[in-house]
């Protein structure tokens, strides 16, 4: 089935009418609006996309609708929200619960947060349709099974009693949105429902909310901070940015003459737009007879025990399975594939964090298996990481100047009276105020701390850094700003980069040379603009189709599984 190239039309009065919708929030300066007179229109069947960066105000527009504040101290203040022309807004808590779930189910960005760890997703399932539809047990498991299978659940009976954490990322997607569906409601409200997954998963994903949009007439509210998503799957756009709605419109209309110069800005900033040909076509690092590569690696395994015991034969799952690679100075590598293909064991395992269970590592000549104390040393003080989570990988209680400091006293590769003018060197690297030496992670947005995350892995001044995912949390426009960065550092330091992914536009724009990993393997690698441009392996020809595409004309991708 392709999906529709143009949009349904919608003649019949809204569904949902949001009308001059304000959110205020006490602060001890006084109210403070975080939403400010709002207005959307939702059709029954219709795909609404709400974009923005984060702060914008998507989520907690989404979350007012439900009267599901974040706070106490945040408050729906004016306004209306007609539901099937009753008015919801301000609704007590009784009216409210008779709302949730039965007619607005709610979809939330990491599954693993929303479900619960100690009951099985089946009962999940089942408690949310004896609740609102008065089922008794055995009817409301028939019908959990039914909605499990209308989900892309492979073996609903089995699968039935089986917990979150069996399940991979994108299954357990599925199940939040068969617990939403078990409700029926007329309107799914799904809040980055695939921002943390890799683009075959997101494609998957996109299909099944297009799919139950047709079979239920359902009506979805899609947030998203991915154009080449709602280019692909919305009827409409609603642009958000600081509590307003700053356009909204038909998707053609918003996405090829956008009026607003926030939207201008957020389609120039998407990593599929042409701009990246110009970038793809970077001659390759010429390499003298006489340098060696950086990075070295041979026949690598990495295993983990899955099982056994006493009794029993110890079981293994390679993660990393006969890697071979070498990765030379001064080049831009990106690794991209699905999640769980071995990416980043590969990383942690080319800087000695995750131990070889056969092969070998060397940097710069020293082998991590026969020269172990040799190696580690030189890691130690030439390689760094960028990790996926901004906040996470800062310790919340120093400050980004103490940070840089602590990491600058144990390389001791400058004198400590020179520490403090280091830190305002390492921030300006990374275009942050110096003021930013003072302040704390939790004051700072996820931009500004994966910034102070690279000036930190810069306090080493290393010969290489590994990204791994660093940009996969971050809004479009952050994501651009995060790449042009590590594309004037590289240019700039005679930095050696190993960028790993799974969005593969930006791995295009910002590798010169791509790796394409499968089930622990590399099955391609090449020059970034031959392995885009002409694809050796199916597999990696798949990853490609499934990229959204922010030409709303281009059908989403139908290939589902990549074997």
């Amino acid at each position: 089935m392709m999906m529709q190239t143009s949009a349904p039309e919608f003649t019949q009065p809204p569904l949902l009418a949001v009308r001059d919708l304000i959110v205020t929030v006490d602060a001890p300066e006084g109210a403070r609006v975080l939403l400010d007179r709002v207005s959307i229109d939702v059709a029954r069947g219709e795909v609404l996309g709400l974009v923005g960066e984060s702060g914008s105000g998507k989520s907690l527009l989404c979350r007012t609708l439900v009267g599901l504040m974040p706070s106490r101290a945040i408050r729906l203040t004016g306004g209306s929200i007609l539901l099937d022309g009753q008015e919801i807004a301000g609704a007590d808590e009784t009216a409210l619960q008779a709302i949730r779930g039965a007619r607005i189910g709610m979809i939330f960005q990491n599954p693993t947060s929303h479900l619960d760890s100690v009951m099985r997703i089946g009962d999940q399932i089942v408690e949310g349709i004896v609740y609102h539809q008065q089922l008794s047990r055995d009817a409301a498991k028939s019908l959990a099974l039914d909605i499990m299978g209308q989900v892309g659940f492979t073996d609903p009976p089995r699968q039935f009693s089986s917990y979150a954490h069996e399940f991979s990322g994108g299954m357990r997607q599925r199940a939040m949105i068969a617990i939403a569906l078990a409700c029926n409601p007329e309107i799914l409200i799904a809040d980055e429902p695939t921002t943390a997954l890799d683009v075959t998963i997101q494609a998957q994903i996109l299909h099944l909310l297009l799919d139950l949009r047709v079979k239920r007439s359902l009506s979805i509210i899609l947030v998203t901070h991915d154009l080449g998503v709602v280019a692909q799957t919305c009827d409409r756009i609603a642009v958000m940015r600081h509590g307003r709605i700053v356009e909204t419109g038909e998707k053609r209309q918003i996405l090829k003459a956008p009026q607003a110069d926030y939207t201008k800005t957020l389609i120039s900033s998407h990593p599929s737009m042409p701009v990246e040909q110009e970038l793809a076509t970077a001659a390759p690092v010429e390499r003298p007879a006489d340098v060696r590569p950086l990075i070295e690696i041979d026949d690598l395994a990495v295993r983990f025990p899955t099982g056994g015991g006493l009794f029993s034969k110890r079981k293994h799952f390679s993660a990393v399975d006969g890697v071979s690679l070498q990765i030379w100075p001064g080049e831009t590598v990106g690794i991209v594939g699905e999640s769980g293909s071995g990416k980043s064991t590969l990383a942690r395992a080319m800087l000695g964090l995750t131990p070889a269970s056969a092969g070998h590592v060397s940097f710069h000549g020293a082998s991590l298996r026969l020269h172990r104390t040799e190696a580690l040393l030189a890691l130690r003080s030439e390689a760094a990481m960028v990790f996926q989570d901004p906040y996470n990988s800062l310790n919340p209680r120093m400050t980004i100047g103490e940070t840089l400091s602590e990491v600058l006293s144990v390389q001791k590769k400058i004198p400590a009276a020179r520490i403090p003018e280091r830190v305002s060197e390492l921030l300006d690297l990374v275009e942050l105020e110096r003021s930013f030496a003072t302040r704390k992670p939790r004051t700072m947005s996820g931009g500004q701390c994966q910034r102070a995350g690279i000036a930190r892995a810069l306090a080493i001044d290393p010969r290489v850094i590994v990204a791994d995912e660093c940009i996969a949390a971050l809004d479009v426009t952050i994501q651009a700003q995060i790449v042009a960065l590590f594309r004037k550092l590289v240019a700039t330091m005679d930095l050696t980069l190993v960028f790993i992914a799974h969005d593969l536009p930006v791995v295009r724009s910002l590798c010169q040379r791509v790796i394409v990993m499968h089930h622990g393997r590399i099955v391609e690698e090449g020059r970034s603009e031959d392995v885009f441009a002409n694809p050796r392996e199916a597999y990696t020809a798949g990853l490609i189709e499934a990229i959204p595409d922010i030409d709303p004309d281009r059908p989403l991708s139908q290939r589902s599984n990549h074997k």
